[in-house]
């Protein structure tokens, strides 16, 4: 049978209402069905936030550009403060002190100050902590240590200062007025041995005394054959004080014996060294005239020195009388010297704020000169029993020490501690913040810590304001003013 065009026209008609009409349908029945998935944009997809990365503080709620810079905003991973973190129990991870954060213990209970230990959850209760992908924390090279009980040891490192014992420092002068005849050690710096002549003294008041001593010697024979006991005893008397003056002006007994036989009278007085050493300083002078008790030479003997080692204020604990120390110069690397510290100074030296520790030194060969420079080293005590964490695991601040606690899961959490002194092996005390067994990161904090920081500032920014109080009345005083007034008027 054969159609003609008008019949064509309506069953092409019919057949795009009928395509028409199932496709209707179909859309229908497919929005129906997807509607709980598609039909309403999810819930992490309402709460995504976008910030600049050179900006973080710039946060908004849709894509686009950095109003600062024009850079092109990224979105905010969930757990970094912008996306939605699903609901979970909360768990207990340390009681702390509300005064002190640093205070804490695993048990409920009181502080030092005695208030109650408030509980600090493992959902990041400080806010600052910080979630990380196990292949994140491999690329970063996250790393963590155990927080442990152990012995720190310590070498105390020090600069010294040679200088002369100032028990064997000696001074040499004259008692009697006169002039000096000739000087046997005319050199600084010269050696001289115990009893070794150093110069000779013409004194008139010397050549009197020995005068007077033999005219005393002369008349006391005489008075010792008188009948009279109290002549003789007169005459010994006198001539005992004429020795003892003689004695007074350091006339040897030997010198006074030779004067007894020879009679001799001598012009001059020999001045003998009365201990060996070096003569460090020398003010007399051939035929220069000297008064009684000035100082003509200094003797010092350097067969023991002192080096003083300067000890900052935070290292004076560690340095104990006893301890045993050793110093190397620098003209001699690699060779060491022991000595033990003798005394540490009750003062603090204000230009270099350091106390002093002495050291004393044998010095045989005179290999310590006073007024070198040496490199020191002190073994101090082990402060035994103590915990302890890698050095590296602290990151300081001028607020503070902070660490970051390893949760488990890729959790880390900042916490503030308070460190004591370091060891050599390079661990440092704990005082309080941690306990044993848990574990820190040693490694990539400083990043940690900058990602910590910016969740806690995106936090801050994102949390809902309060409502800003009514404006009072002009006029108004205060609440806090107003019940100071009430209290100043009752």
């Amino acid at each position: 049978m054969t159609l003609s065009g008008k019949g064509k026209a309506l069953l092409v008609t019919a057949g795009l209402l009928t395509a028409l009409g199932g496709g209707y349908w179909a859309g229908t029945l497919s929005h129906d069905h997807g509607g709980e998935g598609g039909g309403k944009p999810s819930a992490s997809a309402e709460k995504t936030k976008w910030t600049c990365g050179m900006h973080p503080f710039i946060i908004q709620d849709e894509p686009g550009l950095c109003p600062i810079c024009g850079m092109q905003l990224t979105p905010l991973k969930p757990g970094t403060g912008g996306g939605a973190q699903a609901p979970a129990e909360r768990r207990i991870k340390h009681w702390a002190s509300p005064m002190d954060p640093t205070y804490v213990r695993e048990a409920p209970g009181k502080d030092s100050m005695g208030h109650d230990l408030v509980p600090v959850y493992e959902d990041g209760g400080a806010g600052g902590g910080i979630a990380v992908d196990p292949v994140i924390q491999q690329s970063m090279g996250v790393r963590t240590a155990e927080v442990t009980v152990r012995n720190l040891d310590r070498t105390l490192r020090a600069v010294g200062l040679v200088t002369f014992d100032e028990t064997r420092q000696y001074a040499v002068n004259s008692k009697i007025e006169g002039w000096i005849e000739r000087l046997h050690i005319n050199q600084t710096g010269q050696p001289v041995r115990k009893g070794q002549p150093l110069l000779e003294i013409y004194s008139p008041d010397l050549v009197a005394a020995q005068q007077e001593y033999l005219l005393a010697l002369q008349h006391s024979k005489h008075q010792a054959a008188s009948s009279f006991p109290e002549i003789a005893e007169g005459g010994k008397r006198l001539l005992e004080a004429a020795r003892s003056r003689l004695r007074y002006w350091d006339i040897s007994d030997a010198q006074i014996d030779q004067l007894e036989q020879t009679r001799q009278v001598r012009r001059t007085l020999t001045l003998y060294s009365p201990y060996g050493g070096i003569v460090t300083m020398k003010r007399a002078l051939q035929g220069m005239r000297v008064m009684a008790g000035e100082e003509l030479l200094q003797i010092a003997d350097l067969s023991r020195v002192w080096v003083n080692a300067e000890i900052y204020e935070q290292d004076v604990p560690w340095v104990k009388v006893g301890q045993h120390a050793r110093v190397e110069l620098a003209y001699a690397p690699g060779k060491a010297l022991e000595g033990t510290v003798d005394y540490i100074y009750p003062y603090l030296a204000g230009e270099t704020r350091t106390v002093r520790a002495r050291i004393v030194f044998t010095n045989p060969g005179l290999e310590l000169k006073p007024d070198m420079y040496a490199n020191v080293q002190i073994a101090t005590e082990s402060i035994r029993g103590v915990l302890a964490i890698p050095a590296d695991a602290v990151l300081r601040s001028g607020a503070g020490a902070v660490v970051f606690v390893a949760r488990g899961d890729g959790r880390f959490d900042p916490r503030p501690v308070e460190t004591g002194a370091g060891g050599d092996d390079g661990y440092v005390q704990i005082r309080s913040g941690l306990m044993a067994g848990e574990k820190v990161v040693t490694s990539a904090q400083f990043m940690l810590d900058s990602e910590s920081k910016l969740r806690e500032a995106i936090q801050k920014m994102t949390a809902p304001q309060m409502p800003a109080a009514p404006a009072a009345a002009p006029g108004t005083p205060a609440p806090a003013d107003k019940q100071k007034l009430e209290e100043l008027f009752k």
